[in-house]
């Protein structure tokens, strides 16, 4: 038997456990964990377009998880075709199996906080607590040939 309940804690699947194995089912939990990995990374950067990779990429190494976007314009041009790219990886990673629906986008914009109503962002960023993920996921871009560029 396979109970998959998506967005519950540990604890509640636990008591689920428990209360099956009162009424004699055989059951196990099998947790998925929401966030990044350096497994997930890799394909979240494998997957992007090579504008929006070389987008994350200078948000990653050059910015060390910030970059201001008038640094990034000046590399990339316009940045709407990148972040778009950015932005559709994690729900399309999700539809594909890939991580947990719940996980993060690993870069955002930062808005202009002195005028919300103009949309143009003035950075882009990334957790501290991911940078050295991405680095490695990276690191492992750089070092393997093409042809297994769709590895994990």
């Amino acid at each position: 038997m396979e109970i998959v309940i998506k967005g519950a804690t540990e604890e509640f699947a636990e008591k689920l456990v428990a209360l099956a194995a009162k009424h004699s089912a055989d059951l196990a939990i099998s947790t998925v964990r929401p966030g990044w990995t350096v497994d997930r990374a890799e394909r979240y950067l494998r997957d992007l377009t090579a504008s929006a990779r070389r987008m994350a990429e200078l948000v990653i190494v050059d910015g060390n998880g910030y970059i201001d976007a008038h640094q990034l314009r000046s590399v990339l041009g316009k940045l709407n075709g990148p972040s778009n790219g950015l932005t559709r990886a994690v729900p399309r990673g999700v539809r594909k199996g890939w991580w947990p629906e719940g996980t993060p986008a690993p870069i955002t914009p930062v808005s202009n906080p002195d005028n919300p109503s103009w949309h143009e962002n003035i950075a882009y960023r990334m957790d501290k607590e991911i940078v050295p993920i991405f680095r490695e996921a990276l690191t492992r871009i750089v070092s393997l040939p093409d042809d297994e560029d769709q590895q994990p």
